[in-house]
């Protein structure tokens, strides 16, 4: 099936999602040059402090990794003429939903299905 969504429609979509892609990558490389591993010896609370934060960053780092390829597979499909379409029904995904979340792959009512 192929998209209804117009070529201005698509375009404005794909400049929103490379921007995503951007400020995303940003975020990656300020957290990869912040690694602050002091060389010498941390009060043992500051050492557990310091593990947290690796851990939260951790977390952070995968979730902005997950969310880059939700962007490059959106971007994807525009290049093969499938953004917008739900991978599910095939349906077209209305363009608010895109609005709101420019990497949707379904329909709400296909969403809420998975998540029962």
């Amino acid at each position: 099936m192929t998209n209804k969504l117009s070529k201005d429609k698509l375009n404005y979509f794909k400049e929103k999602l490379q921007q995503m892609k951007e400020e995303l990558e940003d975020k990656r490389n300020i957290n990869s040059n912040s690694d602050e591993l002091a060389d010498y010896d941390n009060h043992p609370a500051d050492m557990g402090t310091e593990q947290f934060e690796q851990q939260r960053d951790a977390g952070l780092n995968l979730m902005r990794e997950n969310q880059l390829k939700e962007i490059e597979d959106a971007l994807q499909k525009i290049e093969d003429g499938t953004y917008g379409i739900s991978e599910k029904s095939g349906e077209p995904i209305p363009e608010e939903r895109l609005e709101v979340m420019p990497t949707a792959r379904l329909l709400v009512s296909e969403e809420e299905e998975n998540n029962e």
